[in-house]
């Protein structure tokens, strides 16, 4: 008798228990699917925000590297009258402010890339101070100046600011 009781309860709560699996089943898998849904579209709004603000970041750092090409910083540096040890100066000192305005864009950019942009400018005051040593103490800044420019065509090496700069395009191009 208790045997039949314990089948007869079974009856009619396993079919309940089996429907309730099944509905919790479905409610669980369809709940999962919305979250992965709405966590898309915040993270799709979230890439729409912040698009902006990376290509201003990557303009930003070209406009770094564009003011750091000797090219560039040797004719808005020179004053009338300067010596080569005030040039050299007044060239390191500029660059390292231009660098220090743009710090923050860093974490916009990918890491290999913001590496890229601080040897560049590591390399440029390198090659500013190594040009600058080999000038007697009488030189002028003009002096200084060919003798920089002279380095790359001797060297035959490219600005390392276009390099950099070359990274930036590729990395842009990427977001599209």
């Amino acid at each position: 008798m208790v045997l039949t009781y314990i089948l007869e309860i079974l009856k009619y709560t396993l079919p309940s228990f089996i429907t309730f699996l099944t509905a919790y089943y479905i409610l669980k898998t369809f709940l999962q699917a919305d979250y992965e849904k709405k966590q898309l579209e915040v993270r799709i709004d979230n890439f729409k925000a912040a698009l902006p603000i990376r290509l201003q970041a990557y303009e930003r750092l070209a406009l770094f590297l564009e003011r750091i090409s000797p090219n560039s910083l040797i004719h808005r540096v020179n004053k009338p009258g300067m010596n080569a040890h005030d040039m050299q100066l007044a060239l390191i000192s500029n660059i390292r402010l231009e660098f220090e305005h743009n710090l923050a864009q860093q974490i916009y950019v990918s890491g290999p890339t913001w590496n890229q942009i601080v040897q560049v400018k590591e390399e440029i005051v390198s090659i500013v101070n190594r040009v600058a040593v080999d000038l007697p103490e009488t030189a002028s800044a003009k002096d200084l100046s060919r003798r920089i420019f002279e380095f790359f065509i001797n060297n035959e090496q490219s600005m390392p600011t276009q390099k950099a700069l070359d990274t930036l395009k590729n990395e842009v191009k990427k977001m599209y």
